[in-house]
């Protein structure tokens, strides 16, 4: 009996250690994982990517200080980049910029006018938000920084239609139009 307590032990160990090891080799990019291909970005979609990133924030940043429309927030920044240099993947569509948004902002004001701005109260938003996102089928990464300025900020709940609803909403629009003028690129991939 000792002797089969022991290669138990053994295999235990060994077990762990191939478990470990499989995890660390991630991050070290071995067998297989991080396969990283240098893409050669072509500069007519360099300049059509700078493009759109300009109009984007530019109409943004125009509507907001010269007509008195809140529509900035700093996340709308990382939407512009995902919009205007991958609109292909799914973070990038209508329904996950807008919804993720919307339901992030919800999140935060939310968390805001229930709890406080304190710390616990922002994390407790951006976790909030990315679990929502997660379950609706709308994740967009740059949303856990609109929950986050929710709550810092100290939001209320109009703060959902604008700037979050109505500056997301103008950013697809003009995604829509300066993605087609690529012959590479084709946006949306789906609206809902």
């Amino acid at each position: 009996m000792p002797g089969k307590t022991a290669n138990q032990e053994k295999e235990a160990v060994h077990i762990i250690a191939k478990s470990l090891q499989l995890y660390f080799g991630k991050m070290r990019c071995q067998k297989g994982y991080c396969q990283l291909h240098a893409s050669h970005v072509h500069w007519r979609e360099l300049a059509l990517s700078s493009l759109g990133c300009f109009l984007s924030m530019g109409f943004i940043t125009l509507i907001s200080t010269h007509h008195g429309v809140p529509l900035m927030i700093p996340s709308f920044g990382a939407s512009v980049i995902l919009l205007n240099t991958a609109c292909h993947v799914s973070m990038a569509q209508p329904r996950n910029v807008v919804g993720g948004h919307v339901i992030s902002a919800l999140s935060g004001v939310s968390v805001y006018q229930l709890l406080s701005n304190d710390w616990w109260a922002i994390t407790l938003a951006v976790v909030l938000a990315m679990a929502l996102m997660t379950l609706t089928g709308t994740l967009h990464p740059p949303g856990g920084a609109t929950a986050f300025v929710a709550v810092y900020s100290g939001q209320n709940f109009s703060f959902i239609l604008a700037p979050v609803f109505i500056g997301s909403s103008i950013l697809i629009l003009i995604a829509l139009l300066i993605n087609n003028i690529s012959s590479t690129r084709k946006y949306p991939q789906y609206w809902l």
